[in-house]
């Protein structure tokens, strides 16, 4: 099977050898070069044409996102992005993740080589992940879309749990402001106790499951840290077997794009439990694992595009 090659653009050099140290630890991978700036990766993109771009985002001469935006109208390919922990760096990576990122690696604030080491699976995972990914022309629209696929295909494995830090859980928080601050519904991180209320979607903090519980009418959900479910915390399986048991007929289940099998186990759980669920279809997902999933397992009632899910939804609950 082919590798998958894998290009890393990083300022430090330190990051780049570590970064090609625990690439190099998965069969499947080769890290094929290194570049220290956006200037010397192009010239790399053009001469080696790698699967998969490692990107940093604070560099010298272009930062990452300038070059991201400017990779994703000119030659869209998969990018997992190098970010660090601070609050700047979380909006920082939600921009690229907007830009057309796959998917994004944290780098440790001490301990550069060993904290590595610890997400080396996470990595890997996000890597092989985002080989598989469909990558959009940024800004092209339904005439000038594009849809690059890479040819290295290796197994992919589920993704690690997510690491128990303060950090991580301040990334959902950030995240939760940026759809707040988009959607027209509130949108916030999940305190323990919140009220499932009309109007309001709640994030499930990183590093925590989230658990739907009923009083009477009322809704409310539980945040824990028990075990990882299928080396998930949040996991969706845990979150969708609550549902199905305190909210049955009244719930709608949606499974978007994703890697792995998180969530259709328990998908089919609520679907016989009485609960309408929906999973977004293979040409409008990035990475089309966790929907396939849940549609082998017949968990899914309907498969829709991404852009008619909403609508999807709102018909069903108007009944």
């Amino acid at each position: 099977m082919k590798k998958i090659r894998v290009l890393t653009v990083d300022d430090s050099a330190l990051m780049r050898q570590v970064l090609a140290a625990l690439l190099a630890k998965d069969p499947d991978i080769e890290v094929i070069g290194a570049a220290p700036d956006p200037y010397i990766a192009r010239e790399k993109i053009k001469a080696l044409n790698p699967d998969v771009l490692t990107l940093d985002v604070e560099m010298p001469k272009m930062d990452g996102l300038t070059f991201l935006e400017k990779l994703m109208r000119g030659r869209p390919m998969p990018v997992v992005m190098v970010s660090s922990l601070t609050e700047a760096g979380c909006q920082t990576t939600l921009r690229a993740l907007e830009l057309g990122a796959v998917d994004f690696i944290t780098k440790p604030k001490i301990g550069l080589r060993e904290g590595m080491e610890d997400i080396a699976q996470d990595l890997i995972a996000k890597v092989k992940a985002a080989a598989m990914a469909q990558v959009s022309r940024l800004g092209g629209g339904s005439k000038g879309e594009h849809h690059a696929q890479s040819d290295a295909r290796p197994p992919v494995t589920s993704l690690t749990a997510m690491i128990k830090t303060t950090d991580r859980i301040m990334f959902t928080k950030t995240w939760a402001g940026r759809l707040n601050s988009l959607c027209r519904i509130s949108v916030k991180e999940a305190q323990d106790g919140d009220s499932v209320l009309p109007g309001h979607a709640l994030v499930a903090p990183g590093g925590y499951h989230m658990t739907l519980e009923r009083s009477g009418a009322r809704y409310t959900v539980r945040i824990n840290q028990d075990p990882p479910v299928n080396r998930h915390r949040p996991s969706v399986d845990v979150t969708f077997a609550s549902v199905a048991r305190y909210a049955g007929a009244n719930a709608v289940g949606v499974i978007l794009t994703g890697m792995g099998d998180d969530g259709a186990k328990e998908m089919l759980t609520m679907k016989q439990a009485g609960a309408f669920t929906i999973a977004q279809d293979e040409a409008t997902c990035v990475v089309f694992g966790m929907p396939k999933e849940a549609i082998k397992a017949g968990a899914v009632d309907k498969v829709l595009p991404l852009g008619d899910i909403a609508g999807a939804i709102l018909t069903h609950v108007s009944r």
